[in-house]
């Protein structure tokens, strides 16, 4: 009996152990090889190649997302992307979308001279916070970035290839949780890719 309370013992641990270890290392949200575990939005085009998430312009040209299926309120998600041809993307979190309708706050994708990490807000306030102009060399335009943003109640801090862009103390952000999504803009002509999206829950 008392071997067997010990294996159940440190069978218990070792799960215990397992599953602190998963969570501080954070969820991968991209399994390299479909699109389980998120909502596409809109009609452009959310493919993979080679293991990477692709976002294109299809031939609408409208707004298109790629939404998480689990909601976040406090976390810190880290990916890497790289902008081919225009750009122009985001990292929506605290979100909800209709149809392609999407409220919530951005961390701003964009080619350079365009406030890449800055935070906007969707169908509210607009522009929260921009960053140094001076940091925008922090953004490779046609290579892998690296883009951390972490939210703690009402702070979010976006980081960029190591330099951290703005850090931001918003009430309004801290009241809700939603979706994490990632963005096609409109207009056409853009296309993105991504790989190495995980998410720690804090």
């Amino acid at each position: 009996m008392k071997t067997k309370l010990s294996f159940l013992t440190f069978t218990f641990l070792l799960i215990s152990a397992l599953s602190f270890a998963q969570k501080s290392k954070g969820q991968k949200l991209f399994n390299g090889k479909d699109l389980k575990g998120w909502v596409v939005y809109g009609t452009e085009k959310w493919y993979v190649e080679d293991g990477i998430l692709v976002c294109e312009s299809g031939p609408d040209k409208q707004y298109g997302y790629l939404g998480t299926e689990k909601k976040f309120k406090n976390f810190e998600l880290t990916l890497d992307f790289k902008q081919e041809a225009d750009g122009n993307s985001g990292v929506f979190f605290h979100s909800s979308i209709t149809g392609t309708t999407i409220t919530g706050w951005q961390a701003e994708v964009a080619p350079p001279g365009h406030s890449t990490g800055g935070i906007y807000e969707s169908h509210g306030r607009g522009w929260l916070i921009k960053p140094d102009p001076a940091k925008d060399k922090a953004l490779k335009m046609g290579e892998w970035n690296t883009m951390t943003v972490r939210v703690v109640d009402n702070v979010v801090t976006t980081i960029l290839n190591g330099t951290e862009m703005i850090k931001l103390d918003d009430p309004k952000i801290g009241e809700r949780e939603g979706i994490l999504a990632l963005q096609i803009h409109s207009g056409g002509g853009i296309k993105v890719r991504w790989k190495n999206i995980v998410v720690k829950e804090l």
